[in-house]
């Protein structure tokens, strides 16, 4: 089945002139959304994604309808290619259903996992440089040691509720259940001397 997705960035644009061109292609469905190119949250896209069967082909006007993001067009294509499915775009004469269109689209295909690659190395590599410097991830913690603390002796002796010690140092109250309910960090004493 030829399946077609018509976009439009704005209210004031009409989808009519695409419909037609998928129309006159053979569309049997047609999807229309009025959404930025550049936003991947677009109801009637994934809609469609979702509902692609075996052999079904998604029809485009032109290319950008689909996405004005290259990684956004390579996710689309990966998932298609998942569905067993093809892609054609009116204008620019691209069409995965003929021995050329699945050559374009397995050099499409490299070059997205090229990229996830360069990005997991990029991503390694900063995470190794970081953990040089003495930086780990995560957020940092909102309390210091001593202020852990003194959370700790305050409601262990009754002097405050846990949900007065939250209001005092302006966190939420399940970070002060969460750090009552873990053991303390042991201290460390100093030795005595002997002379």
């Amino acid at each position: 089945m030829l399946i077609g997705y018509a976009r439009v960035s704005t209210n004031d644009q009409e989808t009519a002139t695409q419909v037609a061109a998928l129309k006159a292609a053979g569309c049997e469905r047609i999807y229309r959304e009025k959404a930025s190119g550049g936003r991947w949250e677009r109801p009637e896209l994934h809609r469609l994604l979702d509902q692609l069967r075996k052999r079904d082909v998604l029809v485009v006007w032109k290319l950008d309808r689909l996405s004005r993001s290259l990684r956004d067009v390579l996710t689309i294509m990966e998932r298609l290619s998942e569905a067993e499915a093809g892609f054609r775009s009116l204008t620019e004469a691209i069409d995965t259903t003929t021995p050329a269109g699945r050559m374009m689209m397995q050099m499409v295909g490299a070059f997205a996992e090229f990229e996830r690659a360069m990005l997991r190395e990029r991503t390694k590599a900063g995470l190794d440089s970081a953990r040089r410097e003495g930086r780990i991830g995560g957020r940092r913690p909102k309390l210091s040691p001593q202020q852990q603390a003194e959370i700790r002796r305050m409601v262990s002796r009754g002097d405050k509720t846990a949900a007065d010690a939250a209001r005092l140092f302006r966190i939420h109250p399940a970070t002060v259940c969460r750090l009552l309910a873990r053991p303390p960090a042991p201290t460390v004493k100093k030795a005595k001397h002997a002379k």
